[in-house]
């Protein structure tokens, strides 16, 4: 508020201050000088009051005016012969001091907001303007940081490769005695949201020592040299702090490719990369000072970031496998009033894929959901909505639909799920809904009973198999075509490509890669054609082949069960979304049990809920 009033107040006399040199007495021109001495003569001027050149002239009528003396020698004689009055004093010495201030003081004040403006856009901080070089790196003192192992879960392995660091960080004379040296550096690689950053808090937080924590970006500015500056005050700080961790996030933002520019632009960043190559392993060693770094972009670095010496150790954090999923939702529900039924491991199946920052929001946003029903503790009711939410967006409860759309709809969804529960490798269906959410009029979920490591043909088959099942109902049912499995084709058909070109699942052309080579530079993307028009022709022939057979088997099989997919459709639209009891039902022939009903809410009854699973075959419509 103070730093914005100040800034107003010095824009508003630097304007005052540059007027106020064009600003020029009034009337000095109204009348010559020439004119004066004749008024004079005329008897028409009563008194003149001469203040240096500057005459003040009061005529005999009164209308005062003011004029600037040549230098005439003789004028007060001539005056005073005509009978004016004349008085006044000689002008003073002028102050050199009040000069100088008056005709250099716009440019003082235009260069000392300057000079405010760039304190401003560095931060401000100690040292002002000055402190373009000084490191923007926070300190964490070791009775701050509160974060242990115990905070990070999912991601055993990486734990044991930085365990070494708080050993050594807690007794380095256990390494050296052997002759052994840590690691000048950890490189942490793994996608956004896998727990990076936190596991190298809690290196620290083990360790009890200092945590200096920094972005990649943080270093570069628009000024050459400064983040080459900024790297040397770091490691300075940090020799000071000894034994202590310096933590840089986004390391590609300063560590990328040298050279990638061709020799244009600014090297700023490329000067910066330099000076902390030198800092890691350079003529003098930082000893006691371990540099932990994170990015998702590794294949961009350097190659002399990563050489030994420097980055030394390069540990994978990867996404959470189902057990370390489980064990994230443990960690994060310590924090919220969880309801006995609330099962983890049920959560970690129908979350694949998720990292740790994901499973975080899942329980945030199934908090909020127990909120808005005003429960006393989160239940599995509102774990699943969130995690149909994050999936696939809220329900549209406000979308009008046609009897005739719910219907094919359902048509369409009761294809995916029969043809799911008949193949026998095939995930199992976990709910079915026409609900609307996001942009799918209705989806089918499959809930994986483990994560996949591998690809098998056979089971790829099936899930070709599942993913025109909703066509096929379409055709069998209905004898009509909608565009609600556009995505399903979509995915279909990579499928079946990737398994003919890619990973060899074909008879005929065997186990060779049939795929165009890409190559980056830094125009894009440059494909190499590989492939011959004649061989391009036998791998579409391949893959209309495989589509075509599991289109035949997906419609063979629906007509099999014209039963089960009916009475699945008059659920449907009765309920709108069946859970996995009530699809177990159907499919054994029995009437499917009654759903519970929604719980109350603040804002009314809940409906349906659509169910999430990816790695199976949701069907969009």
């Amino acid at each position: 508020m103070f730093q914005k009033i100040g800034v107003w107040l010095i824009v508003g006399l630097v304007l005052f201050t540059v007027f106020k040199q064009f600003d020029k007495p009034k009337d000095q021109t109204a009348v010559t000088y020439s004119q004066f001495m004749d008024d004079a003569k005329a008897g028409k001027v009563k008194r003149v009051d001469v203040q240096g050149r500057t005459l003040q002239v009061t005529p005999a009528d009164g209308n005062k005016y003011s004029i600037i003396s040549p230098g005439d020698i003789w004028m007060v004689g001539d005056l005073m012969k005509y009978g004016v009055q004349v008085t006044g004093k000689a002008d003073d010495e002028p102050n050199m001091l009040v000069s100088a201030l008056y005709y250099l003081g716009p440019t003082l004040l235009i260069i000392g907001f300057w000079f405010f403006m760039m304190r401003q856009m560095q931060g401000g901080g100690k040292g002002g303007a000055f402190s373009f070089g000084k490191s923007k790196a926070r300190l964490i003192d070791e009775n701050s940081n509160t974060v242990t192992f115990a905070d990070v879960a999912g991601c055993d392995e990486a734990k044991e490769e930085v365990f070494e660091l708080v050993e050594f960080l807690k007794d380095p004379q256990k390494f050296q005695k052997l002759g052994g040296r840590i690691p000048h550096g950890v490189l942490l690689v793994g996608p956004p949201g896998t727990g990076k950053t936190l596991l190298a808090r809690a290196i620290a937080g083990e360790a009890k020592v200092p945590f200096f924590s920094i972005s990649g970006s943080d270093f570069v500015e628009m000024f050459v040299g400064v983040g080459a500056s900024r790297v040397r005050d770091m490691f300075e700080n940090a020799k000071k702090n000894s034994p202590c961790i310096i933590f840089i996030d986004e390391i590609d933002a300063v560590g990328r490719h040298r050279g990638a520019g061709m020799g244009g632009g600014n090297d700023e960043r490329e000067q910066t990369l330099n000076q902390m190559l030198v800092e890691m392993d350079g003529f003098e060693s930082n000893s006691g000072v371990i540099v932990v770094a994170a990015t998702n972009r590794s294949d961009v670095l350097d190659k002399a970031l990563l050489r030994p010496g420097r980055f030394d150790r390069q540990v994978h954090v990867g996404l959470p496998d189902i057990r370390g999923r489980e064990q994230i939702l443990h960690v994060h529900m310590r924090k919220v009033p969880i309801d006995p039924d609330v099962d983890a491991a049920v959560l970690a199946r129908g979350t694949p894929g998720f990292s740790g920052a994901d499973l975080a929001n899942l329980v945030n946003e199934s908090a909020l959901f127990a909120a808005r029903r005003n429960k006393r503790a989160v239940d599995m009711k509102d774990f699943e909505d969130a995690k149909d939410k994050i999936y696939m967006g809220p329900e549209r409860k406000s979308a009008v639909m046609r009897e005739e759309e719910r219907r094919n709809t359902a048509y369409h969804e009761s294809g995916h799920a029969v043809v799911a529960k008949v193949l026998p490798k095939a995930d199992p269906v976990h709910k079915v809904t026409i609900m609307p959410r996001g942009m799918a009029l209705g989806v089918t979920w499959q809930l994986p009973e483990f994560d996949r490591v591998n690809l098998y043909k056979d089971r790829m088959l099936e899930e070709l198999a599942i993913l025109f099942g909703g066509r096929a109902a379409e055709e069998v049912f209905l004898h009509s075509m909608s565009t609600g499995a556009s995505n399903d084709f979509e995915r279909a058909t990579k499928m079946a490509r990737d398994m003919v070109t890619r990973y060899g699942m074909s008879d005929s052309l065997g186990t060779m890669v049939y795929v165009d080579t890409e190559s980056e530079s830094i125009f894009g993307r440059n494909s190499t054609k590989t492939v011959s028009e004649l061989t391009q022709q036998k791998v579409d022939f391949e893959i209309r082949t495989l589509i075509d057979s599991q289109y035949a088997l997906a419609r063979s099989i629906l007509e099999e069960n014209r039963d089960k997919v009916e009475a699945m459709v008059a659920a449907l639209l009765e309920w709108e979304t069946l859970d996995a009891d009530q699809i177990t039902d159907i499919m054994e022939g029995r009437p499917p049990r009654t759903p519970k009903p929604p719980p109350a809410t603040q804002f009314g009854n809940s409906a349906g809920t659509p169910g999430p699973a990816p790695g199976g075959a949701p069907a969009t419509a």
